[in-house]
C-alpha cells in the first residue's frame, strides 16, 4: 500500500467523524432536551411516631363493612387464595386446606390435611369472623409458625368482601356481626 492509499483512508475516517460530530449537533439543536432542575427522584418522608411513644391502634368497623361487603366481589378477590385453597363443598386440599363452611367450624378441622403444629395447637379454637379477620390479614403475625405464606390482605373493605364470600360458602351460613370492631 503506498502512501497515497493511506491518506484517502485516513481522510475517509475524519470525514464520517465530522458527519457524526455535525449529525450530533444538528438533531441536539432540532429536539432540544429539557434537562431536569434537580438530579435524581424526590422521596416523600412522613415522620415516624417519636421513640417511645405508641402509635395509636387503627379500629376497623368490620360490622359496618361486613353489612355492605359484596359476596362477589369477596369472591373476585379470593381467586388469589385459589393458588392453595379450594372452595368447593367436597372438593380436594390443594397446598392449603379446602375452605367450605371456615366459618364457624374450629382451626385444624380437616382430618386429610397435615397442619402445622401451631395450627394443631388451635384446634380447639373456633374460626369465627375476627379471628378470620386478623389470620387473613397476617397469618403470621396472627399465628406464628404457621405453614401459610401469605402476605395478607390489609384492605379492609377487601378482607369484608372475603369474610361475606368464606361465610355464605358453606350449608349454613352463620350471621355476620353488626357492631364488631377491630384493632
Amino acid at each position: 500500500m503506498n502512501g497515497l492509499e493511506l491518506n484517502k483512508i485516513a481522510a475517509a475516517i475524519l470525514v464520517a467523524g465530522i458527519i457524526a460530530m455535525v449529525a450530533g449537533i444538528v438533531s441536539e439543536v432540532l429536539y432540544e432536551p429539557e434537562h431536569p432542575k434537580t438530579r435524581g427522584f424526590s422521596v416523600a418522608v412522613t415522620e415516624a411516631p417519636a421513640a417511645g411513644a405508641p402509635a395509636a391502634p387503627q379500629i376497623v368497623e368490620l360490622g359496618l363493612l361486613l353489612a355492605s361487603a359484596s359476596i362477589d366481589k369477596g369472591k373476585d378477590i379470593a381467586k388469589k387464595c385459589a393458588t392453595c385453597h379450594t372452595f368447593g363443598k367436597g372438593e380436594a386440599n390443594k397446598i392449603g386446606p379446602n375452605l367450605y363452611g371456615i366459618v364457624g367450624s374450629s382451626h385444624a378441622h380437616k382430618a386429610d390435611f397435615t397442619y402445622s403444629d401451631a395450627m394443631k395447637s388451635l384446634h380447639e379454637k373456633t374460626w369465627d369472623i375476627e379471628a378470620l379477620y386478623h389470620f387473613i390479614n397476617s397469618p403470621q403475625g396472627a399465628i406464628k409458625g404457621t405453614k401459610m405464606a401469605f402476605a395478607g390482605i390489609k384492605n379492609p373493605e377487601e378482607m369484608a368482601a372475603v369474610l361475606a364470600y368464606l361465610n355464605s360458602n358453606s350449608d349454613s351460613p352463620k350471621a355476620l356481626p353488626k357492631d364488631l370492631k377491630i384493632k
